[in-house]
């Protein structure tokens, strides 16, 4: 290729170098809004703009220096970001998307540098544009497998170091007392005083065959996505995975997102937020409550949060007499015959109506006439008014209704 070629495609490097701290953030926000896996918190979002940055400005040496390709390696900032993605299991895939991604959108600075300079007219302006892509390209192919080798590396390492020991270290929190908050923080590398929301990601058991690890993990990728917060994760079997998200303050999870994008055959219970070693344990144990409910009820939610099954949940541990106090309560209302289901549905849905007719029929979708026929219906079954033990009565019901497989 000609000397002029090479003035031309340095001369366009150093356009674009001049503007480089404001594309630097231009390439950075684009990632964080189209690829999940990048919205990061505050620490790990600084390595990745300056990871992003090494790269441009490693690029940007070898286009003006025109340095050689045999001594390209991967940037310090961009193989230590390379490791932290493996570490917050965050997938390969999204990180070699953004090297693509950020090669096109360097291509189009380029053109763009080509069009405003004074070489736009140039007749070797397409040699030009062909050695700036051609080595802008071996540039992201050459990083690429570096960043590969260390990915792949440091999951390996961090899976052996985190896998066992973490979880060691885990049930040791859980089940060891006394034990200082100190103790707690170091054991599992995270401040314990903060606030803690625990979840549970599991695959129900079909036929013998193994788990799907990739699945749990996609749901605790998931828990990341739907809050912004990185999971501390430890597997409690081959098919179920712990999760807290820890911070300062309560996480603010997204629900619906869960609930649209969890992959089939994947489930999450969730538990409340609440402080401290308690808070830690306790979060858990309410998920464990959660996912048991979960697992009982009629509709087999894929998503469950404790605080919405509260009622139910806190009645599992004692199913035989639950039973026996339901039987008791409602009387003929928890036969089997046809029917007698939609009227006990009706009835609780009066109950959460405050007693209204009205609102109930709008709830149920069904004429105020015909809400009113069921709960005539349903008493006559009780053989009381149900204003008599109001209370006991609509216990019963969610009971019911929230833990029918084990009534």
């Amino acid at each position: 290729m000609s000397a002029h070629v090479d003035e031309v495609v340095a001369a366009v490097a150093r356009d674009v170098e001049a503007r480089l701290p404001e594309l630097t953030t231009a390439m950075t926000d684009w990632f964080v809004e189209v690829i999940p896996e990048f919205r990061h918190d505050e620490t790990l979002r600084r390595l990745m703009v300056a990871s992003t940055s090494a790269n441009l400005v490693a690029i940007m040496d070898m286009l003006v220096h025109s340095i050689p390709m045999d001594r390209i390696t991967v940037p310090p900032a961009a193989a230590e970001y390379a490791r932290r993605f493996a570490q917050h299991d965050l997938s390969l895939e999204a990180l070699l998307r953004a090297y693509r991604l950020g090669e096109q959108m360097f291509a189009q600075w380029a053109l763009d540098a080509l069009r405003a300079g004074p070489h736009h007219g140039d007749p070797d302006v397409l040699d030009a544009v062909s050695v700036l892509s051609g080595r802008t390209n071996r540039y992201i192919d050459e990083v690429i497998a570096g960043l590969i080798d260390i990915y792949e590396a440091e999951r390996r390492r961090w899976s052996t170091r985190s896998g066992a020991g973490l979880a060691t270290r885990v049930r040791m929190v859980l089940d060891t007392d006394p034990l200082t908050d100190a103790a707690a923080s170091e054991l599992l590398g995270i401040p314990v005083t903060g606030r803690h929301t625990a979840a549970l990601v599991w695959t129900p058991a079909s036929g013998d065959g193994p788990a799907d690890g990739h699945a749990l993990q996609a749901g605790a990728r998931l828990l990341y996505e739907a809050c912004g917060r990185t999971p501390l994760t430890v597997l409690a079997d081959s098919r179920t995975l712990w999760a807290w998200l820890s911070g300062p303050d309560e996480a603010r999870l997204d629900v619906g997102l869960l609930r649209d994008r969890l992959p089939a055959g994947v489930r999450i219970a969730v538990g409340g937020s609440a402080a401290g070693i308690d808070g830690f344990r306790g979060s858990l144990a309410e998920a464990q409550r959660a996912r048991a409910v979960a697992e009982t009820a009629e509709d087999r939610p894929a998503v469950v949060r404790f605080d919405d099954v509260a009622v139910a949940a806190l009645l599992t541990d004692r199913s035989e007499d639950l039973r026996r106090w339901v039987a008791r309560t409602l009387s003929g209302l928890t036969a089997d015959e046809p029917g007698t289901d939609q009227l006990r549905e009706t009835l609780r849905v009066f109950l959460a109506a405050g007693g209204s007719y009205i609102q109930a029929a709008a709830r149920l979708h069904l004429h105020k006439n015909t809400v009113h026929y069921r709960v005539r219906k349903a008493e006559e079954l009780l053989g009381r008014p149900v204003g008599e033990d109001r209370l006991q009565v609509e216990v019963a019901l969610l009971a019911a209704s929230l833990l029918r497989g084990r009534l």
